[in-house]
């Protein structure tokens, strides 16, 4: 069981890393993160900067965290994105809109609930976060 649960984690673990990447290159893109990780490598096209500092971060959380709270915080991370996602959604109209907004309602909803659930320093943690991320865009967009 352990030896599966490993396995299983790993994966989960290589999918995260490539998902996070690719958020970590538009971000770059954008300048909201350094530009230098906005490169595409030439024969393969995938953000190899940005996987690679990816994986760097984990790495050290891995060695210097307790797991339980790095896995709290990514999730709600997570659970941010998709709340994020839903509200973007919601704001479809017309010809782009393809589900009900009570679909959207229910994912944020569901997003709230499942957030709820997690240790408060995680979700304390992850707003914190949020909340310095905001304000550095704010403050870099409004000039």
């Amino acid at each position: 069981v352990r030896v599966g649960a490993a396995a299983a984690s790993l994966g989960a673990l290589l999918a995260l890393v490539a998902g996070v990447g690719r958020t970590t290159l538009a971000m770059a893109r954008e300048d909201d993160l350094p530009r230098p990780l906005a490169a595409v490598h030439p024969r393969f096209r995938v953000p190899h900067r940005a996987e690679v500092a990816v994986a760097v971060v984990v790495v050290a959380l891995v060695l210097t965290v307790d797991l339980r709270g790095a896995i709290g915080f990514s999730s709600f991370g997570v659970l941010a994105y998709y709340a994020v996602a839903n509200l973007a959604a919601w704001t479809q109209t017309g010809a782009h809109r393809r589900y009900p907004r009570a679909l959207q309602a229910v994912g944020l909803v569901g997003c709230v609930l499942l957030g709820a659930t997690l240790p408060p320093a995680a979700v304390l943690t992850g707003a914190g976060v949020l909340a310095v991320g905001l304000l550095v865009r704010w403050v870099r967009v409004s000039r």
